[in-house]
């Protein structure tokens, strides 16, 4: 009897042995990796508009007929040359008749004045009351008012007759001429428009959280951008934020903001397109691989792995996505470790040989949005 509860025991004993190391053979080892805390710069694109910091329309002051055009579509011009000029004759007429009537005015009140002369004298001998000689100083007063108004009018005119010859405000290159010679021109139409594109401006709209991202970013926040042009290609040169408006567009909810970039090889055009690239900073972001994660009705999980080797399914709020990690905004911390890979072949509760490995060492994080 006592023979067999010996056996027995034994058998107990190798049974429990066996069971026991076939539990640890089927223990998996899985990386394990604690989330990067680290500052990640990250870039977002905007739609741009380019405008050039000076762009004017020449139009016309004064109605008439264009009699010549100095220029032509593409030329480069310079500050004070002549473009346009329209048929100045009815112009020059009327300035003629002005100066006439100047010369008119001057010979009156010269007459005038040598009679006031006269009759100053004869009112001090009482020749003549002194109420005639007030009547002539009051006249003498009228035709220098009519002298006044004649030189105003002939410098009006004078005036009129300068808007017949447009020149250049600037430096800058003539853009489309819509009218030929011998076009009739009314006052205000427009006759070419000039720019200057050694500067451009890019206008883009940030949504209210961008802006609210972009301006909370502290002494972080860039000013200098990038530019991508229409064909996809990377502007030579780098711009610089410059303007935020003062208000958002209540249609849009957006708020536009103004870069200026430099135009040395006049590439840029006035009215083209393209993405003004911002980039961002972010500090201290708490990051995790995406292949770390997981997806269960539009949350993400990770799973997080305590000191027992035992997986617990955790989920986790994003703040940012990037190509290949999240970064977090909560639900995990700096020193928790969780399952580096092979999420979709583990279970919550699992328990597993965990082997600590340097994030950094076993991916390239890409910090590209």
């Amino acid at each position: 009897m006592k023979n067999s509860q010996i056996l027995f025991l034994a058998l107990c004993l190798i049974t429990a042995s066996c069971t026991s190391k076939k539990e640890t053979d089927t223990v998996e080892i899985h990386q394990v990796v604690t989330p990067l805390l680290k500052d990640t710069t990250y870039s977002n694109e905007y739609v741009a508009e380019i405008q050039s910091v000076k762009y004017v329309e020449i139009r016309s002051k004064v109605k008439g007929y264009i009699g010549k055009i100095h220029v032509d579509e593409g030329q480069r011009v310079k500050e004070g040359q002549l473009l346009f000029t329209l048929n100045s004759l009815e112009f020059e007429k009327e300035l003629q008749k002005a100066n006439a009537v100047y010369k008119n005015a001057i010979a009156d009140l010269k007459a005038a004045q040598v009679e006031l002369k006269n009759v100053k004298r004869l009112a001090e001998k009482n020749i003549v009351s002194k109420a005639e000689f007030a009547v002539t100083k009051a006249r003498v007063d009228a035709l220098k008012a009519d002298v006044e108004e004649a030189l105003a009018n002939k410098e009006q005119t004078a005036l009129q007759l300068s808007f017949s010859q447009i020149k250049a405000p600037y430096n800058g290159i003539i853009n489309r001429i819509p009218n030929k010679v011998g076009s009739l021109i009314a006052e205000g139409d427009m006759l070419t428009s000039i720019s200057d594109n050694q500067e451009v401006f890019a206008y883009f709209n940030l949504s209210e959280i961008d802006y609210l991202n972009y301006m909370t970013a502290g002494e972080k926040k860039t000013k200098t951008v990038s530019l991508k042009l229409a064909n996809n290609a990377l502007y030579d040169y780098e711009g610089k934020i410059e303007m935020i408006e003062s208000e958002f567009d209540g249609s849009t909810g957006n708020i536009a903001f103004r870069a200026r970039f430099p135009n040395p090889d006049a590439i840029l055009k006035h009215g083209a397109s393209g993405k003004v690239i911002v980039n961002k900073q972010l500090e201290n972001a708490l990051q995790v691989p995406q292949k770390s994660t997981f997806e269960i009705q539009d949350k993400l999980y990770v799973f997080v792995v305590n000191q027992e080797g035992v997986l617990e399914q955790r989920n986790i709020v994003p703040k940012m996505r990037f190509t290949d990690f999240y970064v977090v905004e909560s639900g995990l911390s700096k020193d928790e470790r969780i399952l580096f890979e092979g999420v979709e072949n583990v279970r919550d509760g699992h328990k597993i040989h965990p082997v600590d490995v340097d994030l950094a060492n076993v991916m390239s994080l890409d910090v590209k949005a």
